[in-house]
């Protein structure tokens, strides 16, 4: 074995020692439930390459001030010591008492980024210059005197379903820049990725539902039949304008109510000949058309039907029940 392979072979060993005896000093902590507080035992210093160069400047001052027994140059290198020790003191305390409180997240499909918020809090006093990293995602934190801060995370998805949330690496070097003080932090959350909707011209077009074609917007047939009443709540859209016109109450095509009574039937069983994951992104696109049309929609899926229903909840149920499916 060459001098590089063992001295490669050496640094590993020393890290899984570390891992093992020290695993608050890597990213191997263990997944912690909220709330988590750090502390002086999570929260570790190692001065920066402008701190090196730094000390390196001051140890030329001190032996130049001690040769030439020059008081001032002497009292200005203690000085910008004292100064370099307060610094290793502020990057400690710009994390010591930090507390993870919640984690949301939003919504995406594989794919895109899912944005993530993490709320911190503290007491007694603000932190500043701090930064939280996972992977190679950054985010900015401050905590502001009422103790809140959030920072908010757009992750890289690459599948539908779980995504398990990477190590949080915790760190900052306020106020110079000296010292970078850091944390690791493993929370127990996992993130779930909605599946990703395939495009249209590559899939079949969305079921028609009976009764689902309107009348026309600009048709204001004066026929009485295919009107009624004004109510409250109708949208101005579906205002027979010239037919109001020969009436004293404004009258409101019954057609286009039809049309969003009508239930559109989302059917896993109705796509033959294409495979699993291919059905799932026709279907998510569906559901997508279903919400983007204000329709009411029922999704049927091998063991289970969702609606029929309308409106948020029933989007993300959907798109939750796809994103699950084995």
């Amino acid at each position: 074995m060459s001098a590089a392979a063992r001295l490669r072979a050496g640094v590993a060993a020393v890290a899984r020692r570390a891992e093992i005896r020290l695993p608050a000093l890597t990213r191997q902590r263990r997944v912690e439930p909220l709330p988590i507080l750090l502390h002086r035992r999570r929260i570790y210093i190692v001065p920066t390459g402008f701190g090196l160069l730094f000390a390196t400047m001051l140890l030329v001052m001190l032996l130049g001030a001690l040769n030439y027994n020059n008081n001032a140059a002497l009292l200005l290198t203690c000085l910008l010591g004292a100064a370099a020790v307060n610094s290793m003191y502020g990057a400690f305390r710009a994390l010591n008492g930090l507390r993870l409180d919640a984690i949301a997240t939003g919504s995406a499909p594989a794919g895109r980024p899912l944005r993530v918020t993490l709320s911190f809090s503290a007491a007694g006093r603000p932190h500043r210059g701090l930064i939280v990293s996972a992977g190679d995602i950054d985010g900015a934190l401050a905590v502001d005197r009422d103790g809140i801060g959030r920072v908010n995370l757009a992750l890289p998805t690459v599948r539908r379903g779980w995504m398990p949330l990477p190590p949080l690496k915790l760190h900052s070097s306020w106020p110079f820049g000296l010292f970078r003080a850091w944390s690791w932090l493993r929370p127990q959350a996992a993130l779930l990725v909605y599946a990703r909707a395939e495009i249209v011209a590559a899939i079949p077009p969305a079921p028609d539902p009976a009764g689902a074609r309107a009348a026309p917007a600009g048709d204001d047939s004066d026929d009485s039949a295919g009107l009624r009443e004004y109510l409250a709540g109708d949208p101005p859209r579906r205002i027979a304008w010239k037919a109001s016109a020969h009436h004293d109450d404004l009258r409101v095509r019954q057609s286009e109510r039809a049309s969003d009574d009508a239930e559109w039937r989302l059917d896993w069983h109705a796509l033959h000949g294409i495979d699993a994951e291919r059905r799932i992104a026709c279907l998510a696109h569906w559901v997508n058309e279903a919400q983007a049309a204000r329709a009411r929609w029922s999704l049927v899926l091998p063991e289970v039907t969702l609606g029929p229903d309308r409106g948020e909840t029933h989007w993300h149920a959907c798109q939750r029940a796809l994103a699950l499916l084995p």
